[in-house]
C-alpha cells in the first residue's frame, strides 16, 4: 500500500507512534534535567545545609552505578513485556526521587532520594530503554526517530536546566525539584496510553522474543563479536563525553582564565549544537552505511580534542571547540541503536542496549575520575585531553569493520 493511500487506522498509528517520540523526548528531557540538578543546586547544598561538595559528587556517582546496574534489567523487561511498564515506572521512580529530595534536611534522606530511588529510574527511563522503545515502534526512519527522542538527553541541558535555575533564585531549589517531580508524572499518564497500541514491529519483536533466563541471553551476546564492538566503543564513548568533557571542561575553562559566565556560555553552546547532531545522525543513519557514519564521527572527536589542547587565552578557539565537539558528542546515540536493532535483534534490544549503556556510563565514571587525577598528578589537562584523543581513535577503529545490515524483514 502505497503512503498516499494508507488506511485511517495506520495513519492514526504512525501519528501516535510520533506522538511516542515527542513524549520520549520530553521524559529524557526531565530525567537528564534532573542528574543535572546535582550540579546545579551543589553550591547552595553546601551553603544552606553544610553538605560537603565530596558527600555530593559521591552521592552522583553512585547514582551512576545503580543507573549501571539497572538498565540492562530495565531493558530486558521491555524485550519481555514491552516498554509500557518499564517507562511509567521509571518516570515515577524519577519523580518520587525528587519529592523525597525537596523534603530531604539529611545527608540519608537525600542519599535514598537521588542515589537510589531517583538513580533507579534514571536507568529505567534512560537513553536505553527510550531507543529500545522507539526501535520498536518504527521499521522506516528507525534512526530519526530514536535521534530525535534521544536528543530530549540534550534539549534539557538548555531548555528545562535553566527553568530549574530561575525557581532556585526566585524560590528555592526545593521547589525546582517539585517542579522536575510534577513534569515527570504528569508525562506518565499520556505515554501510558499512547503505548497501549503496539505497532506491527512492536507486535513482531514480542513474538520473536522467546523466555530464557538472564544469564544465558547475556552469554549469547558475549559470544558475539558485533556486541564487544559496540559495547567497548561505547564505553569508550563515555569516557571522551560524559567523563571527560561534562565533567572537566568548565573546570578546564576556569584553568584558562575565562569566568563563570563565559565558560557557562560555551557549555550551553555545545549543548544546543549537540541537539542538532543528534538529529542530524539519526537522519544520516537511515540513509548511508552506519558503521562508517559511526566511525568518522568518533575520528571526528577525537580531532576536536586537538582544538581543546590549543585553546590557551583564546575564548574564540573555545567557542570553536564547543561547536565542533557538540556535532560529534551524542550524535552516537542513535547510531549505536540503530546498530543494535539490526546486528543484534530487535527482540533483545532492550538486554544489549542495556548493557552496552552500562559500558557508558562506567566509562564516563573512569573519566570523570581519571581526569581529576591526571589534573592533580600533573597540574595540566594536556594528558585528560591527550587520552581524548587516542581512544576516540580507537573507537572508531572497532566500529568501522561492520557490515551494514538491512533491519528486520517487514511484517505482513
Amino acid at each position: 500500500m502505497s503512503e498516499h493511500a494508507m488506511s485511517p487506522r495506520a495513519t492514526s498509528s504512525r501519528l501516535s507512534a510520533w506522538l511516542v517520540v515527542g513524549l520520549c523526548f520530553l521524559a529524557l528531557a526531565l530525567v537528564f534535567s534532573a542528574r543535572a540538578g546535582l550540579g546545579l543546586v551543589m553550591p547552595v547544598w553546601v551553603r544552606e545545609l553544610g553538605w560537603s561538595k565530596s558527600f555530593i559528587s559521591g552521592a552522583g556517582a553512585a547514582a551512576l552505578i545503580v543507573m549501571a546496574c539497572v538498565a540492562p534489567v530495565a531493558g530486558r523487561l521491555v524485550d519481555r513485556h514491552g516498554p509500557r511498564k518499564v517507562l511509567a515506572t521509571g518516570l515515577v521512580a524519577v519523580g518520587l526521587g525528587a519529592v523525597i529530595v525537596a523534603a530531604a534536611s539529611s545527608q540519608p534522606m537525600f542519599v535514598v532520594g537521588f542515589s537510589l530511588v531517583s538513580a533507579i529510574g534514571f536507568g529505567a527511563s534512560g537513553s536505553a530503554v527510550v531507543s529500545t522503545s522507539v526501535a520498536r515502534l518504527f521499521e522506516k526512519n528507525r534512526g530519526l526517530a530514536i535521534g530525535i527522542a534521544t536528543s530530549g538527553a540534550t534539549a534539557g541541558q538548555f531548555v528545562i536546566v535553566p527553568l530549574i535555575a530561575f525557581l532556585l533564585t526566585a524560590m528555592s531549589w526545593r521547589w525546582s525539584f517539585l517542579m522536575l517531580a510534577a513534569g515527570c508524572l504528569l508525562v506518565v499518564p499520556v505515554l501510558w496510553k499512547l503505548l497501549d497500541r503496539p505497532s506491527e514491529v512492536n507486535k513482531a519483536a514480542n513474538a520473536q522474543s522467546q523466555p530464557g533466563d538472564i544469564g544465558t541471553e547475556v552469554g549469547e551476546l558475549l559470544r558475539r563479536p558485533v556486541f564487544h564492538a559496540l559495547f567497548w566503543s561505547f564505553f569508550l564513548c563515555g569516557y571522551t563525553t560524559t567523563g571527560i568533557i561534562e565533567t572537566h571542561l568548565i573546570p578546564y575553562s576556569a584553568f584558562c582564565g575565562f569566568p563563570p559566565l563565559p565558560s557557562a556560555t560555551a557549555y550551553g553552546v555545545l549543548s544546543a549544537v549537540n541537539f542538532g547532531g543528534m538529529i542530524l545522525s539519526g537522519w544520516l543513519a537511515d540513509r548511508v552505511h552506519r558503521p562508517t557514519l559511526l566511525a568518522s564521527i568518533y575520528f571526528l572527536r577525537g580531532l576536536t580534542f586537538l582544538i581543546l589542547m590549543n585553546v590557551g587565552a583564546s575564548y574564540e578557539t573555545l567557542l570553536l571547540f564547543a561547536v565542533a565537539f557538540g556535532i560529534v558528542d551524542y550524535s552516537t546515540v542513535p547510531i549505536t541503536a540503530s546498530l543494535v536493532a539490526s546486528h543484534l535483534g530487535i527482540e533483545r534490544m532492550g538486554l544489549a542496549a542495556g548493557l552496552i549503556s552500562a559500558g557508558h556510563a562506567v566509562g564516563g565514571s573512569l573519566g570523570a575520575f581519571l581526569g581529576g587525577y591526571l589534573f592533580d598528578a600533573t597540574a595540566s589537562y594536556g594528558l585528560v585531553w591527550s587520552s581524548g584523543v587516542w581512544l576516540a581513535f580507537a573507537a572508531a577503529v572497532l566500529v568501522l569493520p561492520l557490515g551494514e545490515r538491512q533491519a528486520e524483514p517487514k511484517t505482513a
